[in-house]
C-alpha cells in the first residue's frame, strides 16, 4: 500500500481537544460535520484546505488527552491518508488502527509542510520526494496492516470472521 500526498505539519503535545474541540460536542453525532473543524484549534487553516491523502506530520505526543474515538474519525473523513509523528498517545495510536486510519512513528525532522510524501506501509519508507530523501520506521505488525486494508477493526472482524456487525 502505497500513500501519496502533501505534508501539513504540526507540533508537539496535538491532543483530542485540539483534533476535535470539546466546545463543538454537539457536532459528535455528526461526524461529517464535525470534519469540518477537525485541527481548528491548532490551525485554522487546516480543515477547509486539506486534500484528499495529504498527511498530518506532527512530534511527539500526538493524540494525547481524552480517548475519543471520533478525534482520528475526522481526520480520516477530512480525507488524511496518514498521521506521522514522532510518538503518539497510546489510546489515539490503536483507535486510529481500529478505525482503519494508518498511524506512523517516525522521525518528522526532515518533513516540511508542504512536502510531497509517498509513504509504503509494508515496507516502511517516506520518500520525501521534495527533498529526495528516504526515511524509514518500524513498519507496522502484520496484523495491523490486515486491520488497515479492511478499512478497520469492524470491517476486519466481518470479512475475516463471518460475524455480521
Amino acid at each position: 500500500m502505497i500513500l501519496q500526498g502533501n505534508s501539513w505539519k504540526f507540533g508537539d503535545d496535538i491532543s483530542t481537544d485540539h483534533i476535535a474541540p470539546g466546545r463543538l460536542f454537539h457536532l459528535r453525532s455528526n461526524l461529517p460535520e464535525l470534519a469540518k473543524h477537525v485541527l481548528v484549534d491548532a490551525r485554522e487553516d487546516f480543515a477547509p484546505n486539506v486534500k484528499k491523502g495529504d498527511f498530518v506530520v506532527a512530534g511527539s505526543n500526538f493524540g494525547l488527552g481524552s480517548s475519543r474515538e471520533h478525534a482520528p474519525t475526522i481526520i480520516k473523513i477530512a480525507g488524511v491518508s496518514a498521521v506521522i509523528a514522532k510518538s503518539f498517545a497510546r489510546i489515539f495510536f490503536r483507535n486510529c488502527v481500529n478505525i482503519g486510519l494508518p498511524a506512523i512513528i517516525a522521525d518528522t525532522d526532515k518533513i516540511d509542510e508542504g512536502d510531497k510524501l509517498e509513504v509504503e506501509l509494508s515496507a516502511g519508507v517516506i520518500n520525501n520526494v521534495t527533498k529526495g530523501i528516504k526515511l524509514t520506521f518500524s513498519p507496522l505488525p502484520d496484523v495491523m496492516t490486515r486491520i488497515l486494508a479492511d478499512g478497520g477493526l469492524v470491517e476486519h472482524i466481518k470479512k475475516n470472521q463471518g460475524f455480521n456487525l
